[in-house]
């Protein structure tokens, strides 16, 4: 880092321990203190400073020395967009490979209910940069419709529609083939607010019966990955994402043998649907 001050959220996001939201939450909090007093959200810090997360002191690094991976999951229906679940079902993080001293970073988030492509980072600043609104990253869905989808539809979710929390728009649909209750279109859009894709559709009178993301920005969803598995994106598609998110290219690191062996055993490790718990003081009634 250098002398200059960083937001703090910034470089907690770069030291590989969440999005820089979930370390916004984590400020707010009160979770993170700078050379011993509770941060708040707003503060800026220097390289010299002493930052802690939960009472354990982070590491500081330059933006140029985080490492720079990045993997593509095939999301199944059915898992949560969250590190853990209270009433113990799957998550996306649960068949992702284990880093020591780093997290994977999700970019955007997929409803439980959506299937697909999503994006994990060990790099929070490049994280932020492909979420943000303002970077403009196209995502493509495909979408089985239920009802009959005229032109008149097609034009009113291009043009735009007034949702409960804003204006939004496709800016391409296109057929797909199927008819009846099997009709598949692809759309594109700009950002990931919650629902977005079902709600436009929702705002014609139209019912989203299956949606599987298939493609972020320059990544698609190919045959490398079946519905739960992962891979590792090659250095030349890492480096076209960082042009997207505006940032500069950065070799990707060579797996230690230790963590090659450990990723090949967590890509082939399956674990099984965890079913619905109930509190315990619930099961004996």
């Amino acid at each position: 880092m250098s002398t200059t001050t960083e937001k703090l959220q910034k470089v907690l996001a770069r030291a590989g321990l969440g999005s820089r939201r979930e370390m916004e939450t984590a400020i707010a909090d009160g979770r993170v203190k700078v050379n011993g007093k509770v941060a708040t959200l707003g503060d800026r810090i220097e390289a010299r400073d002493r930052v802690a997360l939960d009472d354990r002191p982070v590491t500081l690094r330059a933006a140029e020395d985080v490492p720079r991976r990045v993997i593509m999951y095939n999301k199944p229906e059915g898992e949560l967009c969250t590190r853990k679940d209270p009433e113990g079902r799957r998550t996306v993080f649960d068949r992702l490979p284990r880093l020591k001293g780093e997290r994977w970073i999700a970019i955007g988030r997929l409803d439980i209910n959506t299937s697909g492509l999503l994006l994990f980072t060990t790099d929070g600043e490049l994280a932020n940069k492909l979420m943000h609104p303002s970077t403009q990253v196209e995502r493509e869905y495909a979408v089985r419709v239920m009802g009959e989808v005229t032109q008149a539809n097609v034009k009113a979710m291009v043009e735009g529609v007034m949702l409960d929390d804003g204006p939004a728009n496709f800016t391409d649909v296109q057929e797909f083939g199927g008819e009846g209750i099997n009709t598949w279109f692809h759309v594109v859009i700009m950002e990931g607010r919650n629902r977005e894709v079902r709600r436009l559709w929702e705002s014609q009178g139209l019912t989203v019966s299956r949606l599987k993301r298939v493609r972020y920005g320059n990544i698609f969803l190919d045959k490398r990955t079946k519905a739960g598995e992962w891979v590792e994106l090659s250095q030349d598609e890492i480096d076209d994402l960082a042009t997207t998110a505006g940032l500069a290219a950065r070799k990707v690191p060579e797996l230690t043998p230790d963590e090659k062996n450990r990723w090949s055993r967590d890509k082939h490790k399956r674990r099984p649907v965890q079913a619905m718990r109930k509190p315990k003081n619930q099961r004996q009634r």
